[in-house]
């Protein structure tokens, strides 16, 4: 199966070396022989010294002149303008942790290969100097949180090497025996990548997040020596090198602790802990008991280097089963970079090399951290959605302060952009566009989370206790926002399509207007996942009366003289017509409102606007993503198809990680492997569709553990593109309905646990 990235050379750059996480500590491995660099991070180390006050002066004001603005005077322009007086603070940035460089005298390396097993979570480098056979293995445990690097060879006394831990930050070090460490801080002040000024990262003593790195070498044999430079190995026949990490952050809610050593010494307590020779044992067992929850497979495993294969897709090749590697490096990414009790994973997961990474490494949350996670439940990695409830939590909290001081509302809101520190309110301090900035149903769209996740695993403790209280929390503030227009329609003002401005008859670009189709999709799908939820819960609530009444007034769903579902109330001219967001679509994709079989209208109203949007090339590796589901929920393979070879062809670097020029995004990656089994596995309609889409460039392939809402676990194989069987397991009771064909489907009654096979010519 493909399970293997390989190549013949090292890394040249950060952006192709190889990642391994446990959700809270990553690295990124070069695989150098003589001077090995292994990039380290933390979770929970960003810029900034703790939570901040929002000041923004007059809010509920500015609001109502927002809304006279554009319900009274049709100003749009204006009221673009005028919401800039909203913006708070800019979000801080995720940092980078440390580097452990290990420098050998080493000849030139023969028969080199570097390799990541996605299955093992183990990265391998194999090389020959001078007659003697090393390998070098790197992981990174969940069990023992420590970093794990051997190295080995087939020559009694052949490992002689120096390791040291350089940092970005300032950093104080210490060693003795065969113990070695740094603390440091990450900058207490920094001003984002996109804004200037003479000193933009600040450090201040006794302010920020602190840190502590602890390093501890075991060899078999030879001699090993600490000291305040680091460590020295020498005539050892194997070495293993632990690295631990910890820092000072103690919460959203208060300023991380002060006192340095107190990291170093937790960091150090991990490396005491650990049972050396059950290291490798429990890291793999732990990794693989979630990764072989799913698998998909292509056509025939193709054996040659990873590069080269991405290098013959991008001349024309056709190689199914590089799109299989790319849907697997998905849901190990996500086994890195999002565990319970860890930070959810970022715009960059758990792995940033720059102190001002683009766009902070936040959490952008008009899309991005949504894309993120689109794959957890369908893939079976329940567990590592957790993070992502435990940050919407923080959100609430945060939330509610910031509803309160700009709009005088109930419930809580969450903008654009988030960071450590909980970040809600509109960012930029009045200097940023509102085209992004002045999205305030940004918490709306993560909440559809929770619903999802329910309705994946059937977790009724988890939609009481964690889910409903959130999902309250966002219709008080969204019904707080309606206001009626002059035909009585309930209005979200104000209102913006995230990040595509239109053009006013002036020729003037403007952002904000109206309820935006994106606003009215996100409203009605909040509105009756709280009603959903309530009813499950067996629950009457006087909120969801008044949601379910509010959603029948909410504005209609608007298409163009063309056919086009519009954008904003009125048929703007869009500044950017093929615009790399397609958020007026969400009720294709993400959502479930738009269905070529149930709503054939409006169907045919997406995917004319599906045609504008990529009458030109794609921007960007997570609008591709995207747009593969979007494609797939049309019932148009060969379109998503064409977006998934060329996503392969030009999106990704060697290591088959998103690049674009010197910009990483992981939202791509995850959003590829959430996206491609909607060409496979439909579930979001009342019938779960067994592949409803699938491309004729994979006649022969099968799946395992794909999950459907309901509860339901599907294996799947098929041959010269006819399915040939498929087996549902039931996580909990329930009668299905299962489309085998497009006219033949089959109605199954489970019982949790139990298993049935469908064949295309049994009888229903």
């Amino acid at each position: 199966m493909s399970h293997l990235l390989w190549f013949r050379s090292p890394a040249a750059d950060w952006f192709e070396a190889l990642p391994l996480g446990n959700g809270h500590l990553g690295a990124k491995v070069y695989g150098r022989v003589a001077d090995e660099r292994i990039a380290l991070n933390l979770d929970d180390v960003w810029s900034g010294d703790g939570p901040r006050t929002l000041t923004v002066p007059d809010g509920p004001a500015v609001l109502a002149d927002v809304r006279r603005l554009l319900l009274e005077d049709g100003d749009q322009l204006a009221a673009t303008e005028r919401t800039r007086a909203l913006q708070g603070p800019l979000v801080e940035s995720y940092q980078p942790l440390a580097d452990l460089v290990i420098r050998s005298a080493s000849g030139d390396p023969a028969d080199y290969r570097r390799s990541l097993d996605l299955r093992t979570g183990i990265a391998a480098v194999d090389y020959t100097v001078d007659g003697v056979r090393f390998r070098r293995e790197t992981f990174v445990s969940a069990p023992d949180q420590v970093l794990v690097w051997t190295v080995t060879a087939d020559r009694a006394g052949a490992v002689d090497l120096d390791l040291a831990l350089d940092s970005p930050h300032p950093v104080a070090a210490e060693g003795a025996g065969g113990s070695y460490g740094v603390v440091g801080r990450a900058p207490s002040d920094l001003t984002i990548e996109y804004r200037e000024r003479p000193d933009p990262i600040r450090y201040e003593d006794g302010r920020g997040i602190g840190f502590g790195v602890a390093l501890r070498a075991h060899a078999e044999g030879g001699t090993v020596t600490a000291s305040p430079d680091g460590v020295t190995v020498r005539g050892a026949d194997r070495l293993t090198v632990l690295v631990a990490a910890a820092s000072t952050f103690a919460g959203w809610t208060v300023p991380p602790g002060r006192d340095l050593s107190v990291a170093l010494a937790e960091a150090t307590a991990a490396l005491d802990a650990v049972a050396v020779d059950k290291l490798r044992e429990r890291h793999v067992e732990d990794h693989a008991t979630l990764y072989d929850r799913a698998e998909l497979q292509l056509g025939p495993v193709v054996t040659l280097p990873t590069d080269e294969r991405i290098k013959a897709v991008a001349a024309g090749g056709n190689d199914p089963d590089l799109v299989a590697l790319a849907f697997n490096l998905g849901r190990y990414l996500l086994i890195a970079s999002s565990r319970p009790g860890t930070q959810a994973a970022n715009l960059q997961g758990i792995w940033n090399q720059d102190r001002r990474p683009m766009w902070a490494s936040d959490w952008t949350n008009n899309i991005n951290t949504q894309m993120n996670y689109w794959l957890a439940d369908l893939t079976g990695l329940s567990e590592c959605f957790d993070p992502l409830t435990d940050l919407l939590e923080g959100l609430a909290a945060s939330g509610a302060e910031t509803a309160r001081i700009l709009y005088d509302a109930p419930g809580w809101v969450s903008h654009h952009n988030a960071d450590i520190w909980r970040a809600t309110w509109p960012v930029g301090e009045g200097g940023d566009d509102p085209v992004w900035a002045m999205c305030a149903t940004c918490g709306v769209w993560l909440t559809a989370h929770l619903m999802e996740h329910y309705r994946f695993t059937g977790d009724v403790e988890f939609l009481r206790e964690r889910a409903y209280p959130v999902l309250t929390g966002a219709a008080e503030f969204v019904l707080a926002m309606l206001v009626e227009d002059q035909d009585g329609v309930l209005q979200f003002v104000p209102s913006t399509a995230p990040e595509h401005h239109f053009i006013l008859p002036s020729g003037a670009k403007a952002s904000v207007d109206l309820t935006s189709t994106y606003d009215i999709w996100l409203i009605r799908e909040l509105f009756a996942n709280l009603a959903e939820a309530a009813s499950v819960l067996g629950l009457s609530s006087e909120l969801v009366e008044r949601a379910t009444a509010a959603r029948g007034r909410l504005p209609k769903i608007r298409t163009a003289s063309d056919g086009r579902l519009l954008e904003w109330p009125t048929d703007w001219q869009p500044s950017e017509p093929q615009h790399r967001h397609q958020s007026h679509l969400y009720g294709l994709y993400p959502g479930a409102e738009i269905d070529p079989l149930r709503t054939p209208e409006w169907a045919a109203a997406a995917r004319a606007s599906l045609e504008l949007r990529t009458a030109g090339a794609v921007n960007g590796g997570w609008t591709a993503a995207w747009l593969v589901a979007l494609w797939a929920r049309l019932f148009e393979p060969a379109r998503a198809a064409a977006v998934i070879q060329d996503y392969l062809s030009r999106l990704v670097s060697d290591n088959l990680m998103h690049r674009d020029g010197d910009i990483f995004q992981i939202d791509a990656n995850f959003g590829i492997t959430g996206c491609i089994p909607e060409l496979l596995l439909q579930s979001h309609t009342d019938v779960v569709r067994v592949l409803p889409a699938l491309p004729a460039e994979w006649p022969d392939g099968s799946f395992r553990g794909l999950r459907a809402r309901g509860g339901l676990v599907f294996d799947a194989t098929w041959r010269d593109g006819k399915l040939t069987e498929a087996i549902v397991r039931a996580t909990h009771a329930g009668t299905h309905r299962i489309a085998l064909t497009s006219d033949h489907v089959v109605t199954r009654t489970l019982a949790a646990g139990q298993s049935a096979t469908l064949c295309t010519t049994s009888a229903p």
